[in-house]
C-alpha cells in the first residue's frame, strides 16, 4: 500500500468515528431531553403502573405520594414542594387538557421555566446560564 492510500484510509476511518460518535451524542440527548415539561411525551422512566400511581398522586393533591416517586429526580423535585405541589397539580390537570398558556403561566410562576430559558429557572443548566 502507497503512503497516499493509507492516509486515505485513516482519513476515513476518522470521518466514520466521528459521524458514528456524533450519532450516539445526538440519540443519547434527545431521549435524555425528551421529557422536558410537555405532558403528552412520557419520560424514560414511564410504565403503565407508575403513570397510574402519579395521576392518583395528582388527583389526590398527594404530594408526599408524588415525592417517593420522583425519588428526588430532575430539577422539578428542587423547586416542586408541599406548599406549591397544588399549583403544580393543577398545571399538570391544565397541560393535560391542551391549555398549554394557563399551565405556562403556573409554570413561570413556580420557576420550571420553559425551553426559552424563561421563569426563575432560567438556563436549565445549558450554555452561559448553567449556574446562574
Amino acid at each position: 500500500m502507497e503512503g497516499g492510500e493509507m492516509n486515505m484510509n485513516k482519513k476515513i476511518l476518522t470521518l466514520s468515528a466521528i459521524t458514528l460518535g456524533a450519532g450516539i451524542l445526538f440519540a443519547t440527548a434527545s431521549n435524555t431531553l425528551a421529557y422536558r415539561g410537555d405532558a403528552s411525551v412520557t419520560g424514560p422512566n414511564c410504565t403503565a403502573e407508575r403513570h397510574e400511581e402519579m395521576t392518583q398522586a395528582f388527583n389526590n393533591n398527594d404530594y408526599n405520594a408524588w415525592k417517593e416517586l420522583m425519588q428526588g429526580k430532575g430539577r422539578v423535585t428542587e423547586v416542586v414542594n408541599e406548599g406549591n405541589f397544588a399549583r403544580f397539580a393543577e398545571m399538570h390537570k391544565l397541560q393535560l387538557e391542551g391549555k398549554t398558556d394557563e399551565a405556562g403561566a403556573i409554570r413561570a410562576e413556580l420557576g420550571l421555566g420553559l425551553r426559552n430559558g424563561s421563569g426563575k429557572g432560567q438556563g436549565m443548566g445549558y450554555g452561559r446560564n448553567a449556574n446562574r
